[in-house]
């Protein structure tokens, strides 16, 4: 499961001409913390290519609630599904801090894939990329608990966007439990228990919607459903969770 792009992003992996070319197209926005960026089942169809901040991908449930699907950054585009096929929005992105970014129009974004097959096939690749992370995701809701499913979001989370502080990894993206809760589609009750059983045996601390893990090496047994809480190795769920 993963909530981050390819290691490479779309914009870093084009020629710098082509990049240049593909930003002066747009028109330069700037989105505020919480604003709506891309509105699920809107017919719109400009691209947004990221320069700053992290945006979070969600679709809403028919319990009226939302599943994070993903993070982008700088130097991913997001919209980009709407534009190639046309159709409605798949899914909302909301910036998550301060978040600017090129706008460029659907027809726009066509043209210029049209004219460089080499991003044409960049944004192919990202699409199937994107794909079998949803594919990867369905299978872990299926099988995997929510302590594993915490536990590596929160693996993959220091990874991606972690820092050496505070004797841990503190996490930059400060997600508050019920963000945690939709990025592994579980309650937020399910995440403070899981979270609970985690500050009990030192493997994370969190205060005022900050993670810091203490303890890699656990996390990442738990995250493959090898250790329970403590680091004993498991050779079943970890009770109640």
């Amino acid at each position: 499961m993963s909530l981050f792009g390819q290691d490479r992003s779309f914009l870093h992996a084009l020629p710098a001409a082509d990049r240049r070319s593909l930003l002066a197209e747009g028109a330069r926005r700037v989105y505020e913390p919480g604003e709506v960026m891309i509105r699920e089942r809107d017919t719109s169809a400009y691209v947004l290519a990221l320069l700053s901040g992290w945006s979070v991908v969600s679709v809403g449930t028919e319990r009226g609630s939302r599943l994070i699907l993903a993070l982008r950054g700088a130097g991913e585009v997001v919209g980009d599904l709407a534009a190639v096929d046309r159709g409605p929005r798949s899914a909302s992105v909301t910036a998550l801090g301060t978040v600017e970014a090129v706008a460029v129009s659907g027809d726009r974004f066509r043209r210029f894939l049209a004219a460089r097959p080499h991003a044409t096939a960049l944004i192919m690749r990202q699409l199937a990329t994107r794909l079998r992370s949803a594919d990867v995701e369905r299978r872990a809701l299926a099988s995997e608990t929510v302590l594993q499913r915490l536990a590596a979001r929160l693996v993959e989370l220091a990874e991606r966007a972690g820092r050496r502080a505070d004797g841990g990894t503190v996490l930059d993206l400060p997600l508050p439990q019920h963000d945690l809760a939709a990025a592994i589609g579980a309650t937020r009750e399910a995440v403070a228990k899981a979270l609970r059983l985690l500050r009990e045996q030192d493997v994370v601390r969190t205060a005022n919607r900050t993670v810091v893990v203490l303890d890699m090496p656990v996390l990442v047994l738990l995250a493959q459903g090898r250790a329970r809480p403590g680091g004993d190795p498991a050779d079943e769920s970890p009770p109640g969770v």
